[in-house]
Order: structure tokens, then C-alpha cells, then sequence
């Protein structure tokens, strides 16, 4: 530890003396930094040794030029890691198989270890399969447990096998919700007396929710957890800072998630992606800790690396509420103080790259979709939103005069002469279900899944009640859910429903359907279960296209339910309204949600619980002494967990016939030394895509089709298809993995014009097949692969098998007009090659047609970060052209992983030494 500034300084809390580095005494006015530079500063200043971390990094931050673009790297060390298991479980795999290959280049296995706290939290397996019943949060559970046995067995080996290393057993909540509520503390102590920061890094993108509690933390993939957790630094430019400003309140209606929502398009708009976005001003003392949490969640859905709130009361009172001691709370108090980055109404704006701003009293009703979390749409505005979509999807459906009577109907309204027009009854194909003694329309707009779901809201107390206390107006008033809609309510910990229960209201929510299904991520990570058989079917045969609405932060296609096209963000007070309502093609403003038993219409308006009844439903109902009690054994199990067969031993025993949990093959044959890099040379098109294509469209977390190379490796491994499980379930096995990549239903490669899924063309002999099976036969020829996309390539999840899966499937390269930050450091860190076009150009500008065959040259001769390279086309008729791409890989670090094949390969030969 070097100090070449000074700052090192105690304080006392409690008694105790600590140690710490203060920012305050580097002798700079570092007032004017962002608080979330100060964060990163800190961390250096405690970090500096001369080697990884110099004292010209130190300066860099101090010097920080807000309207310059960062050229200068540094290594930030996160003080802990937190883990989910779909995520987790490939990690835990790296590290025992990392653990052999350390052996066989002659280190010692144990070295494979997490040097820095982990948490990993059991929240992405449980699956709405039963629903609208008290029975279904244990039958869910039961089979949660039938499912994933061999992986629990797997992740229970791993909390005894390997130290500093914890694991939250399923059935207790979401690791951002027990993270905000249990285990992060603001300021960490070591047993050394010394004092610092709370930062983290997760393996899930919405690791940013903990930036609401004043904690710098963000998601990366499970391969970069790997080698945080094996003490790696961090290498990342000092990054932009883009400074959010609120004020006033909102009003009277409207809810975090609207706001959130609202946010999430402005910052889209801003394009912020690898951005630091940090929220001030004096609307920030109006923001709940939950409302400040809801905004921080969605910074991957606005794409910014992190939406930070500085510590200030609201942070301690949050602190003190939800159970932290009152020696952690003074610590976080004093230790902020004393850093100068305890933020009062008071406190001086800091200097920001770039700045936006927001009156909260702004903000309106709002959904998003019916792809993505950024597209919003006003509530008065939904319905035309749904038939502008609706049109969109099936133009190729219907004739000139049919789509000129939609169009005047959009233009025009329900009340136009357009509006009786047979074409749109036609288009919106009714079609009738018998259900028992039910009969019911099914037509295009049906809500057939209405989930309260996600860490987003769940955390939230005000939009949970809201949710219950509509329910409770709704029941009194007598009208009930349409039967076509699949409710559930999964809850982010066990503190939302005791404080439903607290208020009286999980009755009513039970008595509209909203039953318990579980605590975890359920529908928003893809895990809706099935839809029941009579609606699937119906569903099918008619083609129609129908909705989700889910209080969740992805909507992206394909992810929510394979036979849900359309998939709308909402507040949970507003999925209730639209389970009540039971379509999407609706004006909530102007029609009603049902009748009740005189007859009479009941609209939004007359159940929508005013602000001043939410509040006052939180201020008796939220308990301190619910987070005490949920908390307190947080890591200990049920009886299902206490009774699993736990393997023993510092390596891994694994099972050749296991089709969940296999040794992955990252490390075979690994050599002491990298191989030389190499030029990539007449390579070909594995997919050509367009923009916006998200890790789900990669490596799809959910459904497993029947008809998939996946469903017939799984068969021929005596697997039934009602046993498949999912994707994100079966991430330990690499094999199930790699023939998932590019699976998605929805994935719409331009090799197969007007068709979707996961297909390509083999181009030396033209022939249709799978993407896994024209991967696996380029591989026999000793082809190597490219992938050609557009802007905004890898948004959503920070799926690191999105990366491993596109290495396994032999793709040296991705040439995209962007890349999200996540999936860019993904592909780097499983020694892919990410590459940008230049000069505005892209596949549809340079005539591609991803038949050509590619050359990329520059690599042979050494790779620095943004070294710009030259691309050769050939043409199937010996054509040439060339082209410009940039490298996107950004630091040195990144090409000292690259080198190396990966970062894992960096590390591994690193400690063997």
C-alpha cells in the first residue's frame, strides 16, 4: 500500500477506531467530482501499490475533464461479488473445472478461491407452472426442486468447497431485493479496522438496483465475476458521468414505475451506454430509498453502466428500518460525512459530462412496449399504440382496402364510420373458447399473463400496496379477472407478503387470482410456466397475437412466454387493471375494466387508490421488525435444502450422464503458454442480423422447443420433453448450451429472409439447417465463423453463455454498428473478437449479403485497444471489397485476455505461473 497522497486517516465510531483513505485530503477540490467518481477514487487511493494501481491513476480521476471523452484506464477492485444461480451455476463450474486445469499446470488447486466476499442467491429457477390457488407457492416449489436437484447438489458442494462464498437457498426471494434489503451495508468494515466503500460487481444486469442505497455496483458477466471473485482488478476507463436532475413530486396517480419508465426513455434517447448516470437535485428528497432503487434497477434497460443516488438521510433511515445494526448505520453516517459525500438539499451540484432534467410532477400513467423496456407508451395513449404494433405485425395479412380502414381507424378513432368496417373483425380474429360452463372471445390484445413480478417493483412498497389496495376496491366492487388471463404474484422477498398480509390485503389480491406463486424472478426472467392448454391451443391455431403485462424490466421478444408476441412494463396496480380488463385494445380512460353486479361500468379511475391511502397502507403496514424476521436466517434452508446429497472434496465429482451440471471444456488442453494470434482468414457468415438483437435472441433463458438441436441432444440423453426444464436451468451443461445459442424463436437471421428462429444458410453449399448444425459443420472443415449485426448488438442480460455459446459454436469474430457494454466485455473476456463498422457504414450500406467470404487482417501483428483493422469481401462471384472496422477492445487488460484466449485462460495462467 503506497499513500502517495496522504489521505490515509482514522475515525472513531462506536468506540472503535478505523482506518481509512480520505478522499477529502488529496488536495484537490474533489467536490466539484461526481459522487460516484469519488467512489471510484476511493478505491483507488486504497488500492495504490505502484503496479496495478499508480498514483498517475489517481490523478487521472482527480483530473477528471467532465467534456472530454476517457482515454485514461484504471483498475477498480469491487469489494464483493453477488451471484444468481443461472448465472452462478456456469460460474461455479469455471471455478472447480479451473480448479483441475490450475493442477495440471503444476499450481495448487486451492488458489482457485473467492478472494472477495460472494453471495450467489437461488432466485431464476422457479416457474409459474400452478397458479390462482393457496397451493401453488409449495407445488411450485416442489417442482422447482424435482428440476434442479443436481444443481442445488452442485451449488451446495460449492458454498462448503470453496471460501468466502455463500449461498441463498431457493424460496427466499431475488438477489437484488436481498441484496437492497440484507446485505449490502454501505460502508464495509475488514476484521483489519479498516473502513470503504460497499462496491460490488453481479453477475445479473440489474446488480445497478443497489445504486439506489448510495452503493456503487454493476453487472457484468459471470466470466468477469470469475476473476473479480479470484482477486483480478477491473479495467475500465474513467467513464463519462451524465448528471439527471429532479425536482418537484409526483402527482396525484402516477407511480415509480411510471417514472422509471419515463427515465428509461429520456436516457435511451440520451444514449448513455457505458455511461455512468447519477441523479441529483432536489427532487431526489421526494424518492422513497424503494423509488430511488426502482430508477437505479433499470439502468440497463437505459443502458448506462450505473444510475447512482448519493447517500443521504433517506439512505440511513432505510438502513436503520430494514434491520442493519445501529453500529453499521453510524458507521455509514460518520464514514460518509467525514468523506464528504453525505448529500443534503444543500449540497453543490458537481460538475457532469452532460446533464438532462426532470419535474417529477411530469410524469404520467405509462407502459412500455411491446418489445422493449425503452419504448414507452402513455396509458390514454395505449390502446392506438397496441393497433399501430397490431398493424405492423400482420400487414402481410390482410389487402390495400383492409389496411386503408385501419388506418383511418388508428387516424380516426372508435367512433369513426372506419370502425365498422368488417376488415377489422376480420383482422382481429375472434375465436370462441368453452371452458366448462365459461364461454369467452379470444381475439388479438387478450392478456393472457398478468404478472406482478421482478426485483423492479416487487422491492417497492408503494406500487405492491397500490396493487393490493385496486384489488381490494375492485373485489368490493364486484368484478373479477377475465378467465383467459394467467395471474401470479411472485413477490422479491418474504417481506412483501407479510406486509400484504400486515394490511389485509392478500385476500383480495387471492380473490382476483394474484396467489403466490413463489419468491423469485418467474415471469420477467421467462419463467411464466405455460399457458393453460385451452388458451395455448387457442392461441395457435388462430395465430393471434397476444399479450403479457408483467411489472418486470424485459419485455424483449421471445422472452416472456413463446406464444406471447406482444409484452407490456406496467406498475402492478396497473397489471391488475389489465388482468381485470383482459385486453391491451383499450382506452383505460374511457372504458370500463368490467361491470359490477348491478350492471353498472367500473372504470380505472373509480378503484385507483389515491396517494395519501398508499401511504398511509405503508406507513402502517411496512414493519421494521418483517425485515428482522425474514432476515435472520436467511442462509439456512428449508427441509428440502437441509436434505440435499451434497458431494464432498476440493474438486468436483462429475457425472458423465449428468444433463445439467458438466465439466466445461474452456480449459482442455490448455497450454503454460498463449498461442500466437492469428489473422482470420476466408471465414463465413454465421448469422446476419439487425439491430437491436439482445442476449435473449443469443442465448434464450427460456423455453426449450421440442424441435430444437437442444430438445433432441436432451432425448437422445433420456431426457422426456416434459423434463426439458429450461435453458437458463440447464446452463451447467455446455453442451445444452451451445446448441441453444441463437435459438430463439424470434430470431429473425437475414439469411433466411421472412423467416424467424434459429436457421441460417450454409453457404458453400446453400443449404437451410440450424445454426448449431451449420456451426458444426464449418467446424469439421476447419471454417471459421463471423457474425455480422447492427446497432445496439447484446442489450438486455448480462448472459455471459450469449458469449461462451458464440465461442463454442466457432465464431472468431462479431461485426456490429454497436455493441452494449456488457456483452462487448463478454465476447472479449470468451476471446471473441468485437469489431465495429466505421464511418457510418453497415451491412446494408457495403451491399453485404453474409454469402461472401471474409478476411480480417492486423490481428497477426498485434492488437492494441481500437486498433482499426482492414476487412476483404469476396464475393460469390469473386467480387472484392474492403472495408474499415474499429476494435473494440478497449483496454490493455482486455488485450492481455484476448491474447490469452479469455480472461479466465489470463488467470488461470497467471497463478500457475
Amino acid at each position: 500500500m503506497v499513500d502517495s497522497f496522504g489521505t490515509k486517516s482514522t475515525l472513531l465510531n462506536h468506540g472503535n477506531t478505523h482506518t481509512y483513505f480520505n478522499v477529502t485530503k488529496t488536495g484537490t477540490a474533489v467536490e466539484r467530482l461526481p459522487f460516484s467518481l469519488r467512489v471510484l477514487l476511493e478505491n483507488l487511493l486504497r488500492h495504490e501499490d505502484g503496479r496495478v494501481v499508480r498514483r498517475e491513476h489517481i490523478e487521472a480521476i482527480l483530473n477528471w475533464a467532465p467534456k472530454k471523452k476517457p482515454t485514461q484506464e484504471i483498475n477498480f477492485h469491487p469489494a464483493r461479488v453477488l451471484l444468481q444461480d443461472f448465472t452462478g451455476v456456469p460460474a461455479v463450474a469455471d471455478l472447480a473445472a479451473m480448479r483441475e486445469a490450475l493442477a495440471k499446470l503444476g499450481g495448487d488447486p486451492t488458489r482457485i478461491n473467492p478472494l472477495q466476499p460472494a453471495d450467489l442467491v437461488i432466485d431464476h429457477s422457479v416457474q409459474v407452472d400452478r397458479f390462482a390457488t393457496g397451493l401453488a407457492v409449495r407445488q411450485n416449489e416442489e417442482l422447482e426442486f424435482e428440476r434442479n436437484v443436481e444443481r442445488y447438489n452442485f451449488l451446495r458442494w460449492g458454498s462448503q468447497a470453496f471460501m468466502n462464498f455463500r449461498v441463498v437457498p431457493p424460496g427466499q426471494g431475488i438477489c437484488h431485493q436481498i441484496n437492497l434489503e440484507h446485505l449490502a451495508s454501505c460502508v464495509m468494515r475488514n476484521e483489519a479496522g479498516m473502513a470503504y466503500f460497499d462496491t460490488l460487481v453481479g453477475t445479473d444486469s440489474h446488480t445497478t438496483m443497489i445504486n439506489g442505497l448510495g452503493v456503487v455496483g454493476w453487472g457484468v458477466g459471470g466470466i468477469e465475476a470469475e476473476a473479480s471473485m479470484l482477486g483480478q482488478p477491473m479495467s475500465m476507463l474513467i467513464p463519462e458521468v451524465v448528471g439527471f436532475r429532479l425536482s418537484g413530486s409526483l402527482p396525484e396517480g402516477a407511480t415509480a414505475t411510471d417514472l422509471v419508465l419515463t427515465v428509461t426513455q429520456m436516457l435511451r434517447q440520451k444514449k448513455v451506454v457505458g455511461k455512468f448516470v447519477e441523479f441529483y437535485g432536489p427532487g431526489l428528497s421526494a424518492l422513497s430509498l424503494p423509488d430511488r432503487a426502482t430508477l437505479a434497477n433499470m439502468a440497463p434497460e437505459y443502458g448506462a453502466t450505473i444510475g447512482y443516488f448519493p447517500v443521504d438521510q433517506e439512505t440511513l433511515s432505510y438502513l436503520r428500518f430494514t434491520g442493519r445494526s445501529p453500529e453499521a448505520v453510524d458507521l455509514c453516517e460518520v464514514y460518509c460525512k467525514a468523506q464528504g459525500m453525505f448529500r443534503t438539499d444543500e449540497t453543490p451540484d458537481p460538475e457532469f459530462s452532460d446533464t438532462l432534467s426532470l419535474d417529477l410532477a411530469d410524469i404520467q400513467p405509462s407502459l412500455a412496449g411491446p418489445r422493449r423496456p425503452q419504448d414507452r407508451v402513455l396509458l390514454r395513449e395505449a390502446k392506438r399504440a397496441f393497433r399501430t404494433s397490431l398493424q405492423s405485425m400482420l400487414e402481410k395479412d390482410f389487402g390495400a382496402a383492409d389496411k386503408e380502414a385501419v388506418e383511418r381507424y388508428l387516424s380516426e378513432g372508435a367512433g369513426s364510420e372506419a370502425a365498422k368496417h368488417p376488415a377489422l373483425e376480420k383482422i382481429m380474429r375472434p375465436a370462441d373458447i368453452v371452458q366448462g360452463d365459461n364461454k369467452y372471445t379470444l381475439r388479438h390484445g387478450a392478456v393472457v399473463v398478468a404478472a406482478i413480478t421482478s426485483c423492479t417493483n416487487t422491492s417497492n412498497p408503494a406500487v405492491m400496496l397500490g396493487a393490493g389496495l385496486l384489488a381490494k376496491k375492485a373485489v368490493e366492487r364486484g368484478i373479477q379477472v377475465k378467465p383467459w388471463v394467467k395471474t401470479s404474484l411472485a413477490p422479491g422477498s418474504k417481506v412483501v407478503t407479510d406486509y400484504l398480509n400486515e394490511a389485509g390485503l392478500t385476500p383480495y389480491l387471492e380473490a382476483l387470482g394474484f396467489h403466490l406463486v413463489g419468491y423469485g424472478c418467474t415471469t420477467c426472467i421467462g419463467n411464466s410456466g405455460p399457458l393453460p392448454e385451452v388458451v395455448g391451443d387457442t392461441v395457435r391455431a388462430n395465430d393471434l397475437v397476444v399479450a403479457s403485462v408483467l411489472s418486470g424490466n424485459r419485455n424483449f421478444e421471445g422472452r416472456i412466454n413463446q406464444f406471447v408476441r406482444m409484452n407490456f412494463l406496467a406498475s402492478p396496480p396497473l397489471v391488475v387493471a389489465y388482468a381485470l380488463r383482459g385486453d391491451v385494445d383499450a382506452d383505460l380512460y374511457n372504458e370500463p375494466l368490467g361491470h359490477d353486479r348491478n350492471g353498472q361500468p367500473v372504470f380505472l379511475k373509480d378503484i385507483w387508490p389515491t396517494t395519501a391511502e398508499v401511504t398511509e397502507a405503508v406507513r402502517t403496514a411496512v414493519k421494521s421488525e418483517h425485515f428482522q424476521k425474514e432476515y435472520a436466517d436467511v442462509f439456512r434452508g428449508d427441509e428440502a435444502w437441509q436434505k440435499l446429497s451434497v458431494p464432498e472434496g476440493q474438486t468436483f465429482a462429475w457425472q458423465d450422464d449428468s444433463t445439467y451440471v458438466r465439466r466445461p471444456p474452456f480449459f482442455d488442453d490448455l497450454s503454460r503458454e498463449p498461442a500466437p494470434l492469428t489473422d482470420i482468414t476466408k471465414a463465413n457468415v454465421l448469422a446476419l442480423l439487425g439491430d437491436s438483437v439482445t442476449t435473449d435472441h443469443i442465448s434464450p433463458a427460456g423455453n426449450i422447443s421440442k424441435s430444437s438441436p437442444a430438445a433432441k441432444y436432451l432425448q437422445e440423453h433420456g431426457v422426456k420433453p416434459e423434463e426439458f426444464n429450461s435453458y437458463g436451468a440447464r446452463r451447467g451443461n455446455h453442451e445444452v448450451m451451445m446448441r441453444g445459442t441463437f435459438a430463439n424463436i424470434r430470431l429473425k437471421n437475414l439469411l433466411r429472409q421472412g423467416e424467424e428462429g434459429g436457421i441460417t444458410v450454409h453457404v458453400p453449399s446453400g443449404d437451410k439447417a440450424t445454426i448449431y448444425d451449420a456451426a458444426m459443420r464449418y467446424k469439421q472443415d476447419g471454417t471459421p465463423l463471423v457474425v455480422i449485426a447492427g446497432a445496439e448488438y447484446g442489450t438486455g442480460s448480462s448472459r455471459d453463455w450469449a458469449a461462451k455459446g458464440t465461442m463454442l459454436l466457432g465464431v472468431r469474430a462479431v461485426i456490429a454498428k454497436s455493441f452494449e457494454r456488457i456483452h462487448r466485455s463478454n465476447l472479449v473476456g470468451m476471446g471473441v473478437l468485437p469489431l465495429e463498422f466505421t464511418n457510418g457504414e453497415d451491412a446494408q450500406s457495403l451491399g453485404l449479403t453474409g454469402l461472401e467470404t471474409f478476411d480480417i487482417g492486423g490481428i497477426a501483428e498485434g492488437l492494441t485497444p481500437g486498433k482499426k483493422l482492414e476487412v476483404k469481401v469476396t464475393g460469390k462471384d469473386g467480387a472484392l471489397k474492403t472495408f474499415t472496422v474499429l476494435t473494440r477492445i478497449d483496454t490493455p487488460n482486455e488485450v492481455d485476455y484476448y491474447q490469452h484466449g479469455g480472461i479466465l485462460q489470463f488467470v488461470l495462467r497467471s497463478l500457475g505461473g
